[in-house]
């Protein structure tokens, strides 16, 4: 498999600007990775020709990504609440056409949080027809939109594969693509082959995390069966990691992620890890070589301090 390997520049710095910016791109080459994917909390927060500079001087391919807040959900029967949603994510994609970004993801689909009640037939059409003219301005700079697969608590829209497909169905665009996380898979599906199989041709990007946050091997997420899944379905787009604990984030992050422990706090030794983890899996998942050499699981558990516990927590 010939995949882009990517990381969440939230998993090398706490703070979020544009010298935190710079920074996680070049910490992000200096490990080995292919792509950078960067959070865009507010289209006007980060000097973009600086952030562009730093990826020309790396090499590093870049995506972007944002959650919703409440105030400016897509996704709500609020006419008022809707349109602020679809300007925050236009602003979000004319800022990522500037740095040239590939793709914009995330929980884009609907407020991130946890809702009161399950969406209704309005908050579908409602995310339906923002998300719409959104692709249509994406398109436009040669870029994609990504709906992230999420679990129950961060949204009520989209909670599986299955369910991401029918909204791209409902947006009709070719350029609007399923965002998967095997974070949330780990909580709402059967299983990764599952997962990948509902996506069909729609898959179009991947987050890998362990299901407390952790290090790769550390919980019960199966890194390598999603790798395989992912071979067998032809995926040849990036997988990006992604990581969080609470004395890494800002309070305002952890609270909206429900982040209530460490379980990491060495960015560039679990960065390096979780590389190594997914260089394992994509070799095993090649043909003539399936389950050659140690799996992911089994290189964090015989690595000190990363066994079945994360970093701080009771075995």
């Amino acid at each position: 498999m010939h995949n882009q390997l990517g990381i969440h520049a939230l998993v090398l710095e706490r703070e979020w600007d544009t010298d935190a910016a710079v920074r996680a791109v070049r910490r992000a080459a200096a490990v080995g990775y292919d792509l950078v994917e960067l959070p865009m909390f507010d289209p006007e927060q980060l000097d973009l020709v600086a952030v562009r500079a730093a990826l020309d001087e790396t090499g590093l391919a870049v995506n972007c990504s944002l959650g919703l807040p409440f105030d400016a959900d897509i996704s709500s029967a609020n006419p008022e609440i809707a349109a602020a949603g679809e300007r925050l994510l236009l602003g979000v994609v004319h800022a990522a056409g500037r740095l040239r970004a590939g793709l914009v993801a995330g929980v884009i689909h609907s407020a991130m949080g946890k809702h009161p009640g399950p969406a209704t037939p309005a908050n579908w059409e409602a995310a339906s027809a923002g998300l719409r003219r959104v692709a249509d301005a994406a398109g436009s700079l040669g870029m994609r939109l990504g709906l992230e697969v999420v679990n129950r608590y961060e949204s009520n829209l989209v909670n599986t594969a299955a369910t991401a497909v029918a909204l791209v169905d409902a947006i009709s665009r070719e350029n609007v693509v399923v965002h998967l996380d095997t974070y949330h898979m780990n909580i709402e599906e059967r299983g990764p082959f599952e997962a990948v199989g509902d996506c069909g041709d729609k898959l179009g990007y991947v987050h890998v995390g362990e299901s407390a946050r952790g290090y790769l091997g550390s919980g019960s997420v199966d890194l390598t069966g999603l790798v395989r899944a992912l071979a067998q379905a032809g995926y040849t787009g990036a997988i990006t990691f992604e990581a969080f604990s609470r004395s890494r984030v800002t309070p305002a992050l952890a609270a909206t992620l429900s982040l209530w422990r460490d379980v990491w706090d060495d960015p560039v030794d679990l960065a390096t890890h979780a590389l190594a983890c997914l260089r394992t899996a994509l070799r095993a998942a090649e043909p003539g070589v399936a389950g050659a050499g140690p799996s992911p699981a089994g290189r964090a558990a015989s690595a000190p301090g990363r066994g079945g516990a994360a970093a701080g927590e009771p075995g």
